[in-house]
């Protein structure tokens, strides 16, 4: 083998092996939940906050999912893939949540899947914004979040219903395309689920 071939083969099994050092750092994939309970499973239960933090606990079953998570990382650079490896290639937040220059979000991410390529797609495809980083973080955490206006874009409890149950990109988990599971239920559920905990008092698990 030549020198010139050596060293081209030397930087290859570099990239690999950064390839591999990345894989192994994505956060542990959450057990992924297929289906999600009815609203008519929790009209037995009496308590009004009991009631609300099992609502709570089954929404997080979308809101915890890889469709959802790999969206709203923590840090400058979002997951992909079921197992919630780094996203390759290589691509940080940027302005708006929409890539750096040159790597914008839209430059592969089209207005729909691409199926050829297994290219995920929507008109609005973005990360959420840094705010709105959920993985890694308890269910009570997340739902604190979700209810601070400081964090998520201003939205009272109306406005977060509206953007659970008919959000478009949020829809996208649902139909995500190509070998990615899809999120638990369908939207109009997670919806219907989501607005029944916050017509419920909104309450909150333990953050810890």
């Amino acid at each position: 083998m030549s020198a010139r071939l050596a060293a081209v083969a030397a930087l290859a099994g570099f990239a690999l092996a950064g390839v591999g050092i990345a894989a192994d750092k994505a956060p542990p994939a959450p057990a992924m939940a297929t289906e999600l309970k009815p609203l008519s499973a929790f009209q037995s239960i009496a308590d009004r906050k009991t009631r609300s933090l099992a609502l709570f606990a089954e929404v997080g079953k979308v809101i915890q999912h890889p469709r959802c998570l790999n969206c709203h990382p923590v840090g400058e650079r979002p997951t992909q893939t079921d197992a919630m490896r780094p996203h390759m290639p290589l691509v940080v937040r940027g302005d708006g949540g929409m890539g750096a220059t040159a790597m914008r979000c839209f430059t592969c991410h089209h207005d729909r899947n691409f199926e050829p390529a297994g290219v995920p797609g929507n008109p609005k495809w973005q990360l959420a914004p840094a705010e709105m980083a959920w993985a890694g973080k308890s269910l009570g955490a997340i739902c604190e979040q979700i209810k601070d206006k400081q964090r998520n874009g201003g939205r009272d409890m109306a406005a977060l219903v509206h953007h659970m149950a008919e959000d478009e990109l949020v829809g996208w988990g649902w139909h995500p395309g190509g070998k990615r599971s899809p999120a638990p239920g369908s939207q109009a559920q997670f919806g219907a689920l989501f607005k029944a905990w916050a017509d419920s008092g909104a309450y909150c698990p333990s953050a810890g």
